[in-house]
Order: C-alpha cells, then structure tokens, then sequence
C-alpha cells in the first residue's frame, strides 16, 4: 500500500512553454530573427540551471517546432551541458481543434485567414458567423474563445482535460520517471490550462513562459508558472509582463 511520502513523489515533470515570436498569427508562420533568438536563451539558461531535459516535445506547426529546435541549440551549446534528446512532434501539443464548414482550423487573425482553411466557406461567411463574426472584431481573439460557452469545437476545458492526460501520459516511460519534459505549445493551451488548473482567465502568455505540471506517484498534479531568464531579451508582444490575470468579461 503506498504511503502518503510515496503518493507525494514526482513521477514526472512537464514544463509547457508558449512558442517565440512571430510576426503575426494570420498563417503557420516561421519564428522572428529575435523568436529563434528567445528560443536559444530559454534553451541556455535550462542548461546553466543543471535542468536535466528528459524529453524535448513540440507541436506540429512551424513556430513550435522552430522554437524547440533553437532550444536544442542553446542549451547544447552550453559546456558541459546534460545530453539533450532531439526534439519531437506531440499531437497532443496542438491549438484547440475548432472546426468551420465541415474542416478543423486554427484561430488566426482576420476572416481572410480562417476562410482559407475551409474550401466551402468565403470570407463573408466568416464574418456572418455566429462565432466566428464577433471573433473578428474581439480585442482578445483568445479570451473570447476561453469565455465561450460553446465554441464550435474543443473549450478550455476539453484542451485543460487533454494537457492533463497528455502529462499523465508522460510518466508512461520509463527513462522519463523522475526528470524533466520541455513540451513547446500555444498561447491559447496555456490560458486553457490555468483556466482548468486554477479558474484562472489569464492574459497572453510571454514567449518562452508557462507552466510546470508534475504528476505525483498517488496521480494528482502540481501546477506553477516558469519563467526562464532570457538574458534580457523582450519576451511579450503586448503590454505587461505575460501570465497576469484577465477580468471576466461574461
């Protein structure tokens, strides 16, 4: 019978990080010269921390993926450092599945943008949906989506409900018992997460910030904020330090 010491030992640790960034949200866009540059600074300063890295995990767009590769460079590039895994791809890391006109989308600025990924249905129609017409106009894309009752898809909930799975899942194996996973995600799955940890409606999340969840031996997780030190290099693309919280708008 496990002990309430053993209930209490970290099985695993997942530390969710938002993206760097981008110039804009309207496609699947590469990093910035200074994303890629707060990418490495991350990757730099988990080395000097002595953070050993068990598992280098990314969504599938193009900023995610950049954004753990120019992690891998910067902490590899620290002497001594702890041998680093190569990044991989986790479905589980992806942007809520929302779906228009019978296709799955991701949430992007402008009609234009959203139209594009749904053959059926024009930028007019975008605009006179009942979602997707008052997304258009929402001075926090995101935030409306977290405060919607019924989005067409995934709520913050379903994503919060998927993370904790996805972390759950990681004390699976073996050789990542005991240490540290750096999974690379999306601003709309971190404010997701806290909403679902803590009911938190948190702002955007600053690049290269976001969450340390450890699941426990006896199944429950810990939840807490990460902030790595840049060295200095500007980590928000609005004003505020990232991770403050929102006021409810319902």
């Amino acid at each position: 019978m496990s002990t309430m010491s053993d209930a209490s030992t970290p099985q695993v640790r997942v530390l969710l990080l938002r993206h760097g960034q981008v110039p804009h949200h309207r496609s699947d866009v590469p990093l910035t010269d200074m994303g890629m540059a707060q990418a490495v600074a991350a990757g730099k300063w988990f080395a000097e921390s002595d953070i050993e890295v068990v598992a280098l995990l990314s969504g599938e767009t193009l900023r995610t993926r950049q954004t753990a590769d120019g992690f891998a460079n910067g902490y590899r590039g620290v002497e001594a450092a702890r041998e680093l895994p190569d990044p991989v791809v986790s479905f589980a890391l992806r942007n809520p599945d929302m779906y228009l006109g019978g296709h799955r989308i991701n949430l992007a600025e402008g009609a234009a943008a959203l139209a594009a990924q749904s053959p059926a249905v024009a930028e007019a129609d975008v605009e006179a949906s009942a979602y997707f017409g008052p997304l258009m106009t929402a001075k926090d894309r995101v935030g409306y989506w977290l405060e919607h009752p019924n989005p067409p898809g995934d709520n913050a909930h379903d994503v919060a409900r998927r993370i904790s799975a996805f972390v759950r899942s990681c004390a699976d194996v073996p050789a990542w018992r005991g240490g540290t996973v750096v999974a690379v995600t999306h601003s709309p799955v971190l404010r997701a997460v806290r909403l679902g940890h803590q009911g938190i409606y948190t702002r955007e999340p600053a690049f290269l910030h976001g969450f340390d969840i450890t699941m426990l031996a006896g199944g429950d997780l810990t939840f807490a904020e990460i902030h790595p030190d840049l060295g200095g290099l500007p980590t928000t693309s609005k004003p505020g330090t990232g991770l403050d919280e929102m006021g409810s708008s319902s």
